[in-house]
């Protein structure tokens, strides 16, 4: 809800007037429905609030509680409100009007440092400790709000934002080498196998599910918390399991629908967003309020190039939920002259950093601007409904059956399945065996040959000896592709690494639109939940993804619910969008290659290779070809440090 900051100098030294003021106005480029600070001595702290739930309207922040002694600024939407309440004996007439800083400040009273274990929801806070001469701060366990630090011997600064600890005398715009070597280095989405460190040197960030304590000048980091269930769950029937899926579900939505505004969902063809539009919508109705649902469209000229079982064109299953379902308003978007690459320049002065997840990056940019054009304060999506609520992988069940010999079942479960997917059953038990008794070695993001070729220079490989030190975190890095689908599953969700990269897109998108994006799939009651469930229940009665197909009988139409055999794919037609800037992207590159800022750094030889591969103008279809992923994100990572170039230029 808000962009928070702060500085404490361990000398005792007051902050000046004149460092606050540039501090907070760093901060003016993100709306504020109020701006407000508070200051102590050598303890500033600031805010600029976006008001988001009913309790925020005119909330106090930073706030200063003179019989605790206690100062808070806080970044938070907490969503187990009740139980708070009832946990720190709030007296009844007192809890609907508190916000959600004024609750994190008694659940400290109560618990110190152990108090971020008993909060869920979406939060960064800080809270200075008079009398213990203390300043504590947290992060939440998904990491959906950032908080990022400056921290010397004489100083510890603090910000939601990276640009606002620049004004700081001894903080300067200065490339973090290791960090960038591993973001080109590591194939996929992951950015870093370090959760602690930023493109920037000295400046930090608070990695997910921990906390931070600052004493006598001293910082500790410390993780609080953990998504491992708690107990695994023994039912009796399926009925019951589903019953218990909607049960968490919609208590995980209505968590999520606290607003004084608009509600909106990111709505596709699938079960995820479905699942939440449908969960969402039926508990608006009871307070006479619409679901606005955003759904992106291909390009109206676009020729699905797809193969069969793949479609780019979810528009019939989106549609037939919003009819189903009844009570969303539903806005089909196609984005006309969009494209990733029109929207580079504009990603990387909203992320502070360069980024990989390129595809979809003008419409959701697109759908944020829609939302905010309708009030929409509240964004609901399902980024983690794959790992939790639709999980369910077919093939590795059945290998678990034919490992244990449990041929009647595995023969009625492939005759079902090969009948709903369209299958040949012999074809599929041989694709299951293959599987089930593979001998090939555990996958690594650092050791295997990349599929994508390399955006880094051999120098830079040798100058920050980037490949020794992923090696040393390979587990973490690339726990999410076990061959054990639950283990991959398991790492996958507890992955710090995954949660840094999604928060940062999540917490400064909601600083530049006031709308907050929250996910119901990675509630930790729901992601406990749902690693407590047993494996048969993900999978049978021919069904991949049973328990949520099961589950939500009567809240998605079948058409969506039992869907087998066709999937929607998001980012089929970035190549389409960006032909006609075809030319002037391959001159890019070109100029790119003889460039001495990124000489060294950037593996020019690669990239006129690549571009010597493609020949002329790419194919709409190689959309997915690791080549035409690999020359957009060289083209990221150039602009992200041309954009440096500039600014040091400007500094002096």
């Amino acid at each position: 809800m808000s962009a928070i900051t702060g500085i404490v100098n361990f000398d005792q030294a007051p902050i000046s007037f004149e460092l606050r003021d540039q501090v907070m106005h760093a901060l003016h480029k993100y709306p504020a429905d109020d701006i407000q600070t508070w200051n102590s001595g050598s303890v500033f702290m600031g805010c600029c609030a976006q008001w988001i739930t009913p309790e925020s309207v005119h909330e106090q922040l930073p706030y200063y509680n003179c019989d605790l002694k206690l100062a808070i600024t806080a970044d938070a939407i907490i969503d187990n409100r009740s139980e708070l309440f009832d946990r720190l004996q709030v007296p009844y007439y007192d809890r609907k009007r508190m916000p959600d800083s004024e609750l994190i400040l008694l659940a400290y009273r109560n618990w110190g440092e152990s108090s971020p274990q008993y909060l869920i929801g979406d939060y960064a806070f800080v809270i200075w400790d008079e009398d213990k001469h203390q300043l504590f701060g947290a992060r939440d366990l998904y990491g959906n709000r950032t908080l990022y630090y400056h921290y010397n011997r004489r100083q510890f600064a603090f910000c939601t934002a990276i640009q606002p600890l620049f004004v700081l005398d001894d903080v300067k715009k200065e490339l973090n080498e290791l960090w960038l070597a591993e973001f080109m280095t590591i194939p996929v989405m992951v950015e870093s196998g370090d959760t602690n460190s930023t493109v920037y040197r000295n400046i930090h960030l608070v990695p997910p599910a921990h906390s931070f304590t600052i004493r006598d000048g001293q910082m500790s980091l410390a993780q609080y918390g953990s998504l491992a269930p708690r107990e695994y769950l023994r039912m009796k029937t399926r009925g019951e399991y589903a019953e218990a899926f909607r049960d968490v579900m919609q208590q995980a939505v209505d968590a999520r629908l606290r607003t004084h505004g608009q509600v909106g969902a990111a709505l596709s063809g699938g079960l995820d967003s479905g699942t939440i539009a449908s969960f969402a919508a039926s508990r608006l109705r009871d307070f006479d309020k619409p679901l606005h649902a955003y759904s992106y469209v291909p390009a109206r000229d676009f020729k699905d190039w797809m193969a069969h079982g793949r479609v780019a064109d979810e528009t019939p299953y989106i549609e037939e939920t919003i009819r189903y379902v009844g009570n969303i308003r539903g806005n089909l978007l196609d984005f006309p002259g969009a494209s990733p690459l029109s929207e580079v320049d504009d990603w990387l002065e909203l992320l502070e950093m360069p980024y990989k997840y390129f595809e979809n990056t003008f419409w959701i940019k697109g759908i944020f601007e829609k939302a905010r054009q309708e009030d929409v304060k509240i964004l609901l999506l399902g980024a983690r409904g794959n790992q939790t609520i639709s999980w369910g992988p077919a093939s590795y069940y059945y290998g678990l059956l034919l490992k244990k010999l449990k041929w009647v079942e595995l023969y009625r479960e492939l005759k079902l399945y090969s009948s709903r997917q369209g299958i040949n059953q012999s074809r599929l038990l041989k694709a299951i065996g293959r599987q089930a008794f593979s001998t090939a070695p555990e996958r690594s993001l650092i050791n295997d040959q990349a599929d994508i070729p390399r955006m880094i220079h051999p120098e830079f490989i040798r100058r920050t000896d980037v490949f020794s030190k992923l090696q040393e975190r390979d587990g973490q890095i690339s726990g999410f592709l076990r061959k054990d689908a639950m283990e991959a599953r398991s790492n996958h969700l507890q992955s710090l690494i995954i949660a840094n990269m999604r928060g940062t897109k999540s917490t400064k998108l909601s600083l530049k639109y006031s709308v907050w994006e929250r996910d119901p799939t990675c509630d930790p009651r729901v992601v406990r939940f749902c690693l407590s469930v047993p494996i048969e229940q993900y999978v049978g009665q021919g069904m991949d993804r049973a328990l949520i197909r099961h589950a939500t009988k009567g809240y998605l139409p079948d058409q969506v619910r039992l869907n087998q055999r066709v999937r929607g794919t998001q980012g089929a037609d970035w190549i389409h969008r960006i032909l006609p800037a075809w030319p002037a992207f391959k001159q890019e590159l070109e100029q790119l290659c003889k460039d001495p800022d990124v000489s060294g750094v950037l593996n020019a030889g690669s990239i006129q290779a690549t571009l010597n591969q493609l020949g002329g103008m790419p194919r709409p279809k190689d959309a997915f070809q690791p080549e035409t992923r690999f020359l957009m994100r060289c083209v990221i990572v150039y602009r992200f440090m041309k954009s440096m170039t500039r600014s040091l230029v400007e500094t002096y």
